[in-house]
């Protein structure tokens, strides 16, 4: 299974060094492809690159490492996304870092699947910091990823995806959850950049 990865900022060059480490066959995509096959380059690993077309085109799972304000020109560039997992890892927040631009009624992660109707999206990874997608940065800790999405076996996929970089995945029921899911996104950013908690944090789901 081969997995694209759309973005090259923090989180999308974090998410591609972790799955090359953990051995995963990833293709990276971006609107300037001379970025993607920079990073490509760096990992190694028989990592691939291209523009984000191409990239979807080689690619089973789709994730979108992009902000959420350029997520709608990503999926024009996209082509044919019919049965393609994508995953949004989007927080729809303001240029401030303070609010969410959408909730309560929608989710970024519906409005993906509405941009994107034939294909399968599922909502993950929006609660973690970049700085936490090394697997040495998380020595000795679990962190969870919350995983949301209406497809079975998308989510499932998704699942390994997460356990197969060091995460915990946590079913968090349906795409529509992620109306909830993203304000903890929104809360996570507060803790880290407006309380003083840094970002070596995420939220967890605690049994007791």
């Amino acid at each position: 299974m081969k997995i694209a990865i759309i973005g090259t900022g923090k989180m999308g060059s974090g998410l591609a060094r972790a799955l090359a480490v953990a051995e995963q066959d990833i293709v990276i995509g971006s609107r300037e492809p001379s970025k993607a096959a920079t990073l490509a380059a760096e990992i190694g690993g028989g990592a691939e690159s291209g523009g984000i077309e191409a990239a979807v085109k080689l690619s089973d799972i789709v994730v979108l490492a992009l902000p959420y304000g350029a997520i709608a020109d990503g999926l024009q560039q996209a082509g044919d996304l019919a049965g393609k997992v994508i995953v949004d890892i989007s927080n729809p927040i303001t240029a401030d870092y303070k609010g969410l631009l959408l909730g309560h009624t929608t989710s970024a992660a519906e409005e993906i699947q509405a941009l994107a109707p034939t294909a399968k999206v599922v909502k993950a990874f929006n609660t973690i910091f970049s700085a936490l997608l090394p697997q040495e940065a998380r020595k000795g800790k679990t962190v969870q990823v919350f995983v949301a999405g209406d497809d079975a076996a998308a989510k499932q996929a998704v699942s390994q995806l997460v356990a197969s970089i060091g995460f915990e995945a946590v079913d968090a029921g349906p795409l529509s959850n992620a109306r909830f899911i993203e304000p903890i996104g929104e809360m996570n950013i507060h803790f880290g950049f407006f309380l003083g908690q840094g970002t070596a944090i995420a939220p967890a789901w605690v049994k007791v």
